[in-house]
């Protein structure tokens, strides 16, 4: 894989993720959208779709990480780290980009996001808070329990995801994608990339309710930028003053992912 095709293919699978992610999650929150208040179910799914779908977009030409915190388990397992950079910077440029067309997705309900008044029960209804459109917001701030949360959900996206992958060990790329190209078993029908969409979608049914579960730094860090400068009506506050929670913490989950894979198997 060249730096090019690792790059772009990053940046157009994590794009597809945050906008899948960042739009079921808008589909949910904002006013005037046919899937206001349908809950959480629908939005682990959501992200897990966006799973399938980024992860499915980039395997060709990146291997389909779209997560630091992949990489950084898959660096520590096949011991590559030459590449390690160009996954990282794709990733968060694809987050941001994707931030921005969920915004323009979603355009005309985010300018929709004023007090609204004359409602049939007399009072009006107040905007709409923004952030958790895009980052993750924890339910009780609490810096050690939410690192922890972070830390142990990333751990549980790594390690199964490593067992998924391991036949694929010691490949240069340390791409899931390659996986795709195998001849035979689940691999040749890319039913692994799969079968990571379903464990994101379980880990945020099980996992997600303290925190949101970032367990990707790019996720949560690139979308917060954007958030920071979108110029969307009451769109109240980034939080940078949580913001390292959900970057340390899916790092460190993916690098100890990583290390009880190669330790263990």
């Amino acid at each position: 894989m060249s730096n090019g095709d690792i790059f772009f293919g990053e940046v157009i699978g994590t794009a597809i993720l945050i906008l899948f992610g960042a739009g079921v999650c808008a589909a949910v929150t904002l006013r005037f959208s046919k899937a206001r208040a349908s809950g959480w179910i629908v939005i682990a799914f959501g992200w897990g779709f966006g799973v399938l779908a980024g992860a499915y977009t980039a395997a060709p030409l990146s291997g389909g990480h779209i997560n630091p915190a992949v990489t950084l388990g898959l660096a520590i397992d096949t011991e590559v780290w030459d590449k390690v950079w160009v996954y990282l910077l794709g990733q968060m440029v694809g987050a941001m980009l994707g931030a921005v067309l969920a915004y323009l997705v979603y355009f005309a309900q985010f300018q929709a996001n004023v007090r609204k008044g004359g409602t049939t029960e007399g009072t009006a209804e107040e905007p709409v808070p923004t952030l958790g459109i895009f980052s993750t917001i924890p339910e009780i701030r609490n810096p050690v329990a939410n690192l922890m949360t972070e830390i142990i959900a990333t751990v549980a996206l790594v390690l199964p995801l490593l067992a998924l992958v391991g036949s694929d060990r010691h490949v240069e790329g340390i791409g899931i994608g390659q996986i795709v190209g195998q001849p035979d078993g689940i691999y040749g029908s890319g039913i692994a990339i799969l079968l990571v969409a379903f464990l994101v979608v379980g880990i945020g049914l099980s996992l997600g309710g303290p925190t949101g579960y970032a367990i990707n730094p790019a996720r949560d860090l690139g979308p917060r930028i954007v958030h920071q400068f979108l110029p969307i009506p009451n769109k109240g506050t980034s939080d940078w003053g949580y913001a390292w929670i959900p970057v340390v913490g899916p790092a460190v989950g993916g690098i100890l992912g990583g290390l009880l894979y190669t330790a263990a198997f």
